[in-house]
């Protein structure tokens, strides 16, 4: 006799074994938080009490068909889609269930970037007679995100222990994929950290980037001093990541950096995200375009013939 084994666990259910197992494996928990935001968005296309061995590709596929009738972008249902393939593979290896989902393809776009005059703005130093620490504080933070690119989550868990200003290097500990990550520091910013330190003071376990009374920075606090900090100055651009795009921008078009350096500087994990940046901002191609444009080729030909 033949023994199936019968899984009448609902979607949900095994969804939040999936999660204790993400959490074992030491998942952080913004990543954990996001993956249950996610499948949770999915009620209103796809029934998660229905057991998980009933789900069927006929489910999925009008799961899809709904979210695109109700005016959801590509790159939302493509986000969406690729966290629950990454569940129901997890799945699969638990041979809970054979049933998967194919990749939805989205659209690439274009971020937009601060533009060079509004890093000039958001750059320009403070009265230090007249500003506030917070002011001086953001403006600091705003120099090391032009600098490097870093996160929101890094920037806040500096500790001034990983500064080493005498090898220009800060030491970051706190990183997405739990990978220690080094990050180069200019000239010009080792001597505004030395500045900063000066001021700040602090021990070794204090953190780098603090409130006014010393604790750590909480995630909403670090975005909401960058957003009144660049709203002050004008600039009505206030996303901490927009920095990071920002940054791999210019490292790329501007500095004619390489995909493999930016790579680690970002603290990618692998070459995926670093190579949509080179998609997008491809320096080879932009480079000495007036050399290559048909456009400029044919209205030169048309100078020349005038001159002669």
């Amino acid at each position: 006799m033949r023994i199936t084994m019968n899984y009448s666990e609902s979607i949900q259910d095994v969804f939040e074994r999936f999660i204790l197992f993400k959490k074992a494996c030491g998942l952080a928990d913004k990543t954990i938080s996001t993956y249950s935001q996610q499948f949770n968005s999915l009620s209103p296309y796809l029934d998660l009490t229905i057991p998980i061995d009933a789900l069927t590709d006929t489910n999925l596929n009008n799961m899809i068909n709904q979210m695109r009738d109700n005016g959801l972008s590509a790159n939302t249902i493509r986000s969406y889609t690729r966290n629950l393939k990454v569940f129901l593979s997890w799945c699969n290896k638990e041979n809970i269930t054979e049933i998967n989902i194919k990749k939805y393809k989205g659209e690439e776009t274009i971020k937009e970037t601060y533009s060079d005059n509004e890093l000039k703005t958001l750059l320009k130093k403070p009265n230090f007679k007249s500003c506030s620490f917070v002011e001086y504080r953001s403006w600091v933070i705003v120099n090391l995100l032009v600098n490097g690119g870093s996160r929101a989550a890094t920037i806040r868990n500096i500790k001034i222990k990983d500064v080493n200003l005498d090898n220009c290097v800060i030491y970051a500990r706190h990183t997405k994929n739990k990978k220690p990550l080094v990050i180069p520091l200019c000239s010009e910013l080792v001597a505004i950290l030395n500045d900063y330190l000066r001021i700040r003071r602090g021990g070794s376990e204090d953190y780098l980037f603090c409130t006014q009374n010393g604790s750590q920075l909480t995630e909403n606090a670090l975005r909401k001093s960058i957003s009144v900090y660049n709203k002050s100055r004008g600039i009505q651009k206030t996303s901490i990541h927009l920095f990071r795009h920002t940054f791999a921008k210019k490292y790329l078009v501007d500095c004619g950096g390489n995909a493999f350096a930016l790579q680690k500087l970002l603290g990618h994990s692998t070459l995926d995200m670093t190579k949509h940046y080179c998609a997008i901002f491809d320096s080879e191609i932009t480079r000495d375009f007036d050399n290559f444009s048909p456009l400029s080729n044919l209205n030169m030909q048309k100078k020349r013939i005038k001159m002669n």
